[in-house]
């Protein structure tokens, strides 16, 4: 166990380090989750709970001035020295805490339960947590009214099934991704508002301590802890066992996962457009990058495979939330302390970094539009047949007898396109009496025409860019 202790003061590449602490997420989620910052904030909530204590008439104001004089004082070294002897990290650092404040120190932890200490401090930190997540939301998705109003009208080939299908616009696409984050956005912000501290409810949640010291004062329980929770800027659960609800952290998670799966599809997809044979989406790709260690031609698309990599790994993590909520026998087991340690950090550092390189090629995404051209010139055709099909019907055609016509040239068409060969359709229709008896050769052309085969895209994709920054912008205010 010593030798286990002292390995945690070396923090060198000479021994295991999580990629999340140096690799993965930003050095700002990586100082929230850090053991000082967890630690600044549980004395944060002595200091509270001291406070409340004093009105109370139960501890002394020289003795709260103390602790407020050292309360960001954390000594880590100390505190894993005594740690080594007594085998309780929250302990330890009450230990440390009292070291330090001669005259407060007998005060700290007054009537507290480890878990009226570290579940609030917790709450507090997945609540600051969400709030950096929803600020890279938001410039993510503001990144997105911007290039879906770039390319709003820009025409593109759909596809389903991994077939071309009917063409789009690219702007429209990209609706579609900010579309799911902006449900993501709504739901990690419900998650934020309804998130609860255990407040200071004891051993099984019943605040019998608390009503023990609180006996002859006129404070109230209900005030005691409105009174610190107050401090913290927390709301407490109504009824708690031991611990706050685990189930608000299996949300936490699921919410966070959802992010994950929005992100995914957008990388993935990029990844399947940035394949040469289609070569129509690429994301920024840097003058002096390294695509290939084999192969120096190559330019992979290394962010949206680290994105789909990682959010793989956070899909997963709500199953462990999920068997700690379940798991938690009567008044609480410890089952749910080891693995918290690196789930709740590891969820948000990862959701951190897919947002980081989300933004990244938001931002920079690279569209080709020949690209584009060659595939609605290719199979763009074929799907604009449905026009010209309905405007000749109008005009006193039997629609089974064109869908035949029609129907057949496609088929021929299909095989000069398999064969790589110009696309012949426009030329077949629009040279075909049965059609040009009911359509000029000239209309057939721009009936056609698959860029203008988009139907209402252009349209709803400009409304919900508008919408998106309205509610961004409503976001700030």
């Amino acid at each position: 166990m010593a030798h286990h202790m002292s390995e945690l003061q070396t923090f060198t590449h000479e021994s295991y380090l999580s990629p999340f602490a140096w690799r993965y997420g930003s050095p700002e989620m990586r100082r929230l989750w850090s053991e000082a910052s967890k630690r600044r904030l549980w004395r944060r909530i002595w200091l509270a709970l001291a406070e409340a204590e004093a009105q109370a008439g139960l501890v002394t104001a020289s003795q709260v001035d103390d602790l407020r004089k050292h309360q960001d004082d954390v000594d880590l070294a100390r505190a894993e020295e005594i740690e080594r002897e007594i085998h309780h990290d929250l302990m330890a650092e009450v230990r440390t805490f009292a070291e330090q404040c001669p005259i407060g120190g007998g005060i700290i932890h007054l009537g507290a339960t480890s878990t009226d200490i570290e579940d609030n401090a917790d709450a507090l930190r997945i609540r600051a947590a969400l709030d950096l997540i929803l600020q890279r939301m938001r410039a993510l998705l503001l990144a997105f009214a911007s290039q879906i109003e770039l390319w709003a009208d820009v025409p593109t080939m759909a596809f389903t099934h991994l077939q071309p299908a009917e063409p789009t616009t690219t702007g429209y696409r990209l609706a579609q991704y900010a579309q799911d984050l902006l449900a993501d956005w709504q739901e990690l912000s419900r998650v934020r508002s309804s998130l609860k501290g255990k407040g200071f409810k004891g051993a099984v949640g019943t605040s019998a301590s608390y009503a023990q010291l609180l006996e002859d004062t006129p404070v109230s329980l209900e005030h005691f802890e409105n009174r610190v929770m107050g401090a913290l800027g927390l709301e407490a659960v109504p009824v708690s066992t031991q611990t706050y609800p685990r189930k608000q952290e299996f949300g936490v998670l699921s919410a966070l996962a959802q992010l994950a799966q929005s992100l995914h599809k957008f990388a993935f997809d990029i990844r399947f457009l940035q394949s040469p044979p289609i070569g129509e989406w690429a994301e920024p790709f840097g003058a002096r990058q390294v695509g290939s260690s084999a192969m120096p031609f190559k330019r992979n698309p290394i962010n949206a495979e680290n994105i789909d990599s990682l959010a793989r790994l956070l899909a997963a993590l709500p199953r462990v939330a999920w068997d700690n909520a379940a798991h938690s026998l009567l008044e609480r087991t410890l089952d749910d302390s080891a693995n918290r340690r690196s789930i709740l950090a590891e969820a948000f550092l990862i959701a951190d970094e897919l947002l980081q390189r989300a933004l990244r090629l938001a931002t920079g995404l690279q569209i080709n539009r020949a690209a584009s051209e060659r595939l609605l010139e290719a199979y763009g055709t074929f799907a604009a047949t449905e026009r010209l099909l309905m405007v000749a019907v109008k005009r006193g055609g039997d629609r089974q007898e064109l869908h035949e016509v029609i129907r057949g040239h496609s088929i021929a068409s299909w095989e000069q396109v398999r064969a790589a060969q110009p696309n012949p359709l426009t030329d077949l229709l629009s040279g075909d009496p049965r059609i040009t008896r009911l359509v000029t050769a000239e209309e057939a052309r721009v009936l056609l025409e698959p860029g203008g085969y988009v139907g209402e895209a252009p349209a709803r994709a400009h409304r919900f860019a508008a919408m998106l920054r309205d509610q961004m912008g409503a976001a700030t205010s």
